[in-house]
């Protein structure tokens, strides 16, 4: 099967090309790199010719919310045109647990058009809302010191390693659509200061962490569940320790 993967160079779009044609599948890692260009529309219609899936796992460069919601909104349109013209069987989108209960959240609100576009396309589609990912414990540390400490929202946390998410979305892209979304993450959940606490703690680093009910989350207020899966989610098999012994400074 031919299936393009948008943002097929990226984190998780790299680990989703290499498992899928690991498993024999025609996999084609596209991007403006490659001559795929979805703002633009550059590309598009020759990498879908005879593919049958299109994976959606490409980011935003900018986290402006007005930038962010352009980038999505953009893409999102000239990608979905784009697909129903070459006949795409299964649209696969990358999306956030959480999206539509953060409202002042730009970032999520920008997620949040992306998939009313899907959702309005016609097109058969998956929509996969992860957590977000152990990969960005360190950035989202350095991103939210203040007053000479790590300042983190009061609610709960849950990250999920970034194998696992690829391993779920390359199984989401060979099977039928869902006509939906589920939520994915990682094994462990706990206070978000706890978690990033553990995570400096393992990498040596000697900053204090505090809760603080006033800090902001990508610019969104956070209550205790806005960032975990309320019902029934798809647990990745890393754990946190796991993830961080295998991520341990030598």
């Amino acid at each position: 099967m031919k299936i393009v993967v948008i943002g097929g160079s990226g984190l998780i779009g790299s680990r989703t090309v290499a498992l899928l044609r690991e498993a024999g599948h025609e996999a084609i890692a596209a991007s403006p790199s490659t001559g795929v260009n979805t703002l633009t529309g550059e590309g598009l219609s020759e990498a879908f010719a005879g593919a049958e899936v299109v994976v959606d796992v490409a980011n935003s460069p900018s986290f402006e919310p007005q930038a962010v919601l352009a980038f999505f909104e953009t893409s999102g349109r000239n990608l979905l045109a784009a697909e129903r013209a070459a006949g795409i069987r299964h649209h696969v989108a990358l999306s956030i647990v959480g999206t539509d209960r953060m409202p002042d959240n730009g970032y999520f609100l920008a997620k949040m058009a992306q998939e009313r576009l899907i959702e309005g396309s016609g097109i058969p589609y998956s929509i996969v809302r992860a957590t977000q990912f152990m990969e960005f414990l360190g950035a989202i540390a350095d991103g939210s010191m203040a007053d000479g400490s790590v300042r983190l929202p009061a609610g709960l946390f849950q990250p999920i390693a970034a194998d696992d998410v690829a391993a779920i979305v390359a199984e989401t892209a060979t099977g039928t659509p869902r006509g939906g979304h589920f939520d994915i993450a990682g094994p462990d959940r706990a206070p978000f200061d706890r978690i990033i606490a553990r995570y400096l703690e393992a990498t040596g680093d000697s900053r204090s962490v505090v809760s603080d009910p006033q800090a902001r989350y990508f610019g969104g207020t956070v209550v205790e569940t806005s960032l975990v899966p309320l019902g029934e989610a798809i647990i990745g098999r890393i754990s946190l320790d796991s993830w961080l012994g295998a991520h341990r400074p030598a």
